[in-house]
C-alpha cells in the first residue's frame, strides 16, 4: 500500500519569505509494505516552483479495543528529531476560506461546546497559541513522543477547533473553537511503514475516547480491519469525516481512498474560491461534499503559520468543524442524522468530484430538515377539562377591509425583507448559481466514483 500525502513545501513563497514552513497537502496514504522512512524535513528550497511535491503520510491510532484481532499493536520506533522549518510570523490576512464559510455567523447559537473531536493524524503541537489549552487528551501510538514532526496534524486540529485569535489581531480561528480536542498520533513523519497497521486501532481509540466527530485526513487501502473500525466508531455514535484523497500523477494503479469510500463516512473533496474542484482533489473516491482546500493558512509547530497549504486533508478539517457545530446545536441527533443534515444543506454539486457542493455552516446548523425529529419540538398537551369559547363578535365591513389591508401590507413587507436579507446575500455567495437541498438518504443520489482520471489516481494498491 503506497503512501501519498503531505505536500513538502510552500515553495511558491520560498524566495520571498524564506522563513515559511513547508506546506502539508491533502490526505496521506498509509503504506502496507515496508518503506524506508525519509530523513527529517529540512528548510524549504530557495528556488521557487509552481508545482509542490507530494510526500506520503500515514497516521497512528488511539486506544485499542479488547479484541486484538481487529488491529495491529503499536510498533515501537526510535525517537525522531523534528527538523521543521520555522513558521511564518508576519502579518496574516483573513483567509478566503474563513470568509467564504462565514461560520462565525452561527457562533451566537453554537461554538461547538460540549462536543469532542478526535484528530487521527501526525500528532499536534499543543503549545501553539491556537491549541494551547484546547487539547483534552493526547495518545501517541508511535512511541516517538507527543510532538508533531510533520506539521500536518497541528494544522488540521487548529482548523477544526483552534482558538479564535482575532482579539489578538490575528484573523484566524478554528470552525468550532469551543469543542474539545482529542489527539491520536498515528505517525511521526511524512512516511511511516507501520501507519497502515495502526489506523484501525487509531479509529477505535478515538471512539473509545468518546469522540462524537473523528477526523481522518488519511487515504489508505481497504481492509476488513479498517472497515470494522469505521463501523465500530459509527456504532458508538461518532461521525467519521475523511479526506477523499489527492490526485497522484506518478502511478496509475491507485484506487479509491479509504476510509473515505466506506458507507456512512463523509468523504470530502477540495474546492477553490470559485466553488469548483481544484485539480489536486482526486476523482477516484466517492465524494459527499466539498470544502476549501487551496491557498489555506494553518497553524505550524513551534509557533507561526504556513500560509499556503493545499489538500483534501484540510478540506476535511473544515467539514469536521461544521459537524462539531451541528452536534452541539442538535445534541439529540444520531450520527447518521447529522451526516444527512450536513450533506442536504450544502450549496449544490458543481461538477465531477464535488459531491453535494461546498459545505454550508449556517444552513447546516439552522435549516429545518424535513423528516428530522427536532429536539424540543412542541407537543400537544390535552386540556384538563373542556373549555367553552365565547362566540366571536361580528365586525362591520369597513373594519374587515382595514384589517385585510394591514395584513396584506405586513406580508408584503416581510417578503421584501426576506428577499433583501436572505435571498440576495445567498445568491451573491453562490455566484447566482442554483443550489439544492437533497432530502433523504437515497443511495442513488450519491455521486458515483469517477474512473480513468487523467494524470493518475489516489488511494492504495489493491
Amino acid at each position: 500500500m503506497r503512501a501519498i500525502g503531505l505536500v513538502a513545501a510552500g515553495v511558491l513563497l520560498a524566495s520571498s519569505c524564506p522563513a515559511l514552513p513547508v506546506s502539508a497537502a491533502g490526505a496521506a496514504i498509509a503504506p502496507a509494505g515496508p518503506m524506508a522512512e525519509p530523513s527529517p524535513k529540512s528548510s524549504p528550497p530557495t528556488k521557487p516552483s509552481t508545482k509542490p511535491t507530494s510526500k506520503p503520510s500515514a497516521k497512528p491510532s488511539a486506544k485499542t479495543t479488547p479484541a486484538p484481532s481487529t488491529s495491529a499493536p503499536p510498533v515501537r520506533q526510535e525517537p525522531v528529531t523534528c527538523d521543521l522549518p520555522r513558521g511564518y510570523r508576519g502579518a496574516i490576512k483573513e483567509p478566503w476560506a474563513q470568509k467564504r464559510l462565514a461560520f462565525q455567523r452561527v457562533w451566537t447559537l453554537t461554538r461547538g461546546q460540549g462536543v469532542t473531536v478526535a484528530v487521527v493524524d501526525s500528532g499536534a503541537d499543543i503549545g501553539h497559541t491556537m491549541l494551547d489549552g484546547r487539547v483534552a487528551d493526547y495518545t501517541d501510538l508511535t512511541g516517538t513522543g507527543k510532538k508533531d514532526c510533520a506539521g500536518h496534524g497541528t494544522g488540521v486540529a487548529a482548523l477544526i477547533a483552534g482558538r479564535d485569535l482575532s482579539p489578538q489581531g490575528v484573523p484566524l480561528t478554528g470552525v468550532a473553537p469551543a469543542a474539545r480536542l482529542v489527539i491520536v498520533k498515528q505517525q511521526n513523519a511524512d512516511r511511516d511503514e507501520h501507519g497502515g497497521e495502526r489506523l484501525p486501532s487509531a479509529i477505535r481509540r478515538a471512539a473509545d475516547a468518546g469522540a462524537q466527530v473523528i477526523n481522518v485526513s488519511i487515504a489508505a487501502a481497504p481492509s476488513s480491519a479498517l472497515q470494522q473500525a469505521v463501523r465500530y466508531a459509527q456504532s458508538h455514535d461518532a461521525v467519521v469525516v475523511a479526506a477523499a484523497g489527492n490526485a497522484a500523477k506518478d502511478d496509475g494503479n491507485d484506487g479509491p481512498a479509504y476510509p473515505a469510500s466506506y458507507p456512512g463516512v463523509i468523504s470530502v473533496a477540495s474546492l477553490g474560491e470559485d466553488g469548483h474542484r481544484i485539480d489536486s482533489s482526486g476523482l477516484r473516491s466517492r465524494v459527499d461534499i466539498g470544502a476549501p482546500g487551496k491557498g489555506l493558512t494553518i497553524a505550524w509547530p513551534g509557533g507561526g503559520y504556513d500560509p499556503q497549504v493545499e489538500g483534501t486533508s484540510f478540506a476535511a478539517a473544515y467539514v469536521s468543524g461544521v459537524v462539531a457545530l451541528v452536534r452541539a446545536s442538535h445534541p439529540a441527533l444520531h450520527q447518521d442524522q447529522v451526516v444527512r443534515r450536513v450533506l442536504s444543506t450544502a450549496d449544490g454539486n458543481v461538477g465531477d468530484g464535488t459531491g453535494r457542493g461546498m459545505v454550508n455552516p449556517t444552513q447546516a446548523v439552522t435549516a429545518i430538515v424535513p423528516g428530522e425529529n427536532t429536539p424540543g419540538a412542541a407537543t400537544a398537551q390535552p386540556a384538563p377539562r373542556p373549555v367553552k369559547l365565547a362566540a366571536p363578535s361580528h365586525p362591520d365591513a369597513r373594519t374587515t377591509d382595514v384589517e385585510m389591508g394591514v395584513a396584506a401590507g405586513a406580508v408584503g413587507l416581510a417578503a421584501l425583507a426576506a428577499l433583501c436579507g436572505i435571498v440576495v446575500p445567498m445568491g451573491k455567495r453562490r455566484g447566482w448559481r442554483p443550489g439544492r437541498v437533497v432530502l433523504g438518504d437515497r443511495e442513488e443520489d450519491e455521486e458515483p466514483i469517477v474512473t480513468g482520471t487523467e494524470g493518475g489516481t489516489i488511494g492504495a494498491h489493491h
